[in-house]
């Protein structure tokens, strides 16, 4: 039920589309007890994460998409490619590391960095902080964001972070303030920055 839910589908379509995964190895699924990757599954989805995020990569360096719009033309691309014109983008692109969202784009060998971050929503008063990553499912959030360049690798000084109503207050490296209501704060991912003396 909750994968039907996150992926706006109907269980039963969720259900046969398990069954046939099931068959080609990718998942471990038992009907009413859930379903999971199994090591191919994985690598499978490590493969199709990376084709993606490199695509995305490619649509807003070159072609000229916003980044907002390189996600859903990723995402009808990404099953149209084969690894061959992947691994020829990866050189093209210079073997990029983050995607435009700062996601993390998996190695050829399938290995993913690990990264350590968390919400802007949950720093504390007076922390400086690196945007990591911002989530990249949410056209106006990501409009949002990048009007006012709150995008990956901007530095932040949190002002304020309010816990009546969630709103976390930030400056940049120019000066600006911005105020972030909680379901913004909640989708920016940061980082905390050593202390420079």
């Amino acid at each position: 039920n909750a994968l039907s839910e996150r992926l706006s589908v109907a269980p039963a379509s969720v259900s046969s589309m398990l069954v046939r995964l099931r068959q080609m190895g990718f998942v471990d699924y038992e009907p009413y007890y859930g379903a999971s990757l199994t090591e191919s599954g994985n690598r499978e989805a490590l493969r199709l994460v990376r084709r993606h995020r490199l695509i995305e990569t490619f649509l807003l360096r070159h072609l000229g998409y916003s980044w907002q719009e390189v996600h859903d033309e990723a995402e009808r691309l990404e099953h149209a490619v084969s690894d061959g014109f992947t691994e020829r983008l990866a050189e093209f692109l210079g073997r990029p590391q983050r995607d435009p969202h700062g996601d993390p784009i998996p190695a050829a060998d399938g290995t993913l960095a690990v990264e350590d971050f968390f919400p802007l929503a949950e720093a504390g008063n007076g922390a400086r902080v690196r945007i990591s990553k911002v989530r990249d499912d949410d056209a106006p959030i990501l409009d949002h964001l990048a009007d006012h360049g709150l995008v990956p690798g901007r530095l932040l000084s949190v002002l304020e972070v309010r816990a009546l109503d969630g709103i976390v207050t930030v400056e940049d490296e120019e000066g600006k303030t911005h105020a972030l209501g909680e379901p913004l704060a909640r989708s920016v991912f940061v980082r905390v920055e050593p202390d420079v003396a």
